[in-house]
């Protein structure tokens, strides 16, 4: 077929009006021997899962560490496959083969994404069925020693772990939480119900788990994490609670941070040998180069979105999409034309971005904000 540039130009360009946030082409990491492949569907009620695997040199078996999603705002179908890089790299470097699957109903993963309505307990343990699919898929691979594995996950896939905990694979070992939760402002003391939610899975979950939350979450304030916590281990669950304090300007956003990594890594890694899991470093890897970004330029604050120089309520919508999302992230704009794109996670985020804006303006655009920062000189 013969390309069509104009044709790729204006479904960006359409895209960008829309106010989706774009992203450049993905290149698979050789360094963790990044994959991406389908577990295959298990009948009607069993959909394929898209799945991304991060390998160490040689054939294994190596022990498994499965992380597990955030659910951002709108149709899962459009949510980008989840690439926590930083993460990855650290448990790759100590022989792990990580597991990213993408829960039924997002991205590429068939079926619909299972709500439970308000009942959010029913949700968690409705996510929880496609990591256990994960691991029972994993336990098929000669590389993979599921008989030692650790299950994480962020946000809506911590929330994820702790229901996953309830009736966990044999060869788990421990559970961690970042963040956990899932916020359901639509329904009637949706902030009790996830308490609740939480709470109850501690009656049937043993496994030793870790908590990590913040004072400054913009999800959930810390009376949920803090009373969740306390119900969970009045019911019978096994839970260490860290709780970090205040992160840069969201502590929901700690675990992609590099800057949050001196907060988890350690005790993550302490935990795990506790439980008799490997923790020493035995590879070495070379984290990819970003641009260095501009300073901090103070014209106005990141969460400021009435100062962001955007031409439309779509564009602000999708930097307030933006402003939701974990780090790494960067936000670029054109300072004539008003094009703008979002890039986070993943490689080279900031270089994302910028690439992501001139590919519609073709023209150079500016870094507006990176991480929680406004770098943008109007000059």
């Amino acid at each position: 077929m013969k390309r069509r540039p104009w044709l790729l130009a204006a479904l960006l360009g359409w895209a960008c009006a829309l106010g989706l946030p774009l992203r450049a082409e993905e290149f698979l990491d050789s360094q963790t021997r990044e994959q991406v492949v389908m577990i295959p569907a298990g009948g009607f009620t069993e959909p394929e899962l898209e799945l991304t695997i991060f390998r160490p040199p040689g054939d294994g078996p190596f022990p498994v560490v499965v992380i597990n999603h955030g659910r951002n705002s709108g149709n899962a179908k459009f949510q980008q496959r989840y690439r926590p890089l930083l993460a990855a790299g650290e448990f790759v470097r100590r022989g792990y083969a990580v597991a990213v699957p993408m829960r039924q109903g997002f991205s590429k993963s068939g079926g619909y994404e299972i709500s439970g309505g308000c009942n959010v307990g029913i949700n968690g343990l409705e996510q929880a069925r496609s990591v256990r699919r994960t691991l029972d898929w994993l336990g098929q691979q000669p590389w993979a020693d599921v008989s030692r594995n650790v299950v994480m996950g962020q946000s809506h896939g911590g929330f994820t772990t702790l229901a996953y905990g309830t009736d966990p694979h044999p060869g788990t070992r421990l559970l961690v939480n970042f963040a956990g939760g899932l916020r359901q402002e639509g329904c009637t003391a949706w902030q009790q119900n996830l308490i609740r939610a939480i709470g109850g899975y501690g009656e049937t979950s043993r496994l030793p788990s870790l908590w990590f939350y913040g004072d400054n979450d913009s999800y959930f304030q810390s009376f949920i994490w803090r009373e969740a916590h306390e119900r969970f281990v009045q019911a019978g669950g096994r839970a260490e609670l860290v709780a970090f304090g205040t992160f840069s300007g969201d502590s929901h956003s700690m675990f992609g941070s590099v800057a949050g990594l001196p907060i988890w890594l350690p005790r993550v890694t302490a935990a795990m040998d506790q439980v008799g899991l490997p923790t020493t470093v035995v590879h070495v890897l070379t984290p990819p180069k970003d641009l260095t970004p501009p300073p901090p330029s103070g014209v106005a604050k990141v969460e400021e979105v009435d100062k962001v120089p955007l031409r439309n309520d779509r564009a602000r919508e999708g930097y307030q999409a933006w402003l939701r999302a974990d780090g790494p992230k960067a936000f670029a704009i054109h300072p004539v034309h008003g094009n703008w794109a979002s890039a986070w996670s993943g490689e080279r985020p900031y270089a994302r971005a910028l690439a992501n804006c001139e590919r519609v303006a073709h023209e150079p655009c500016k870094l507006y904000a990176v991480d929680d920062a406004v770098v943008w000189n109007p000059e």
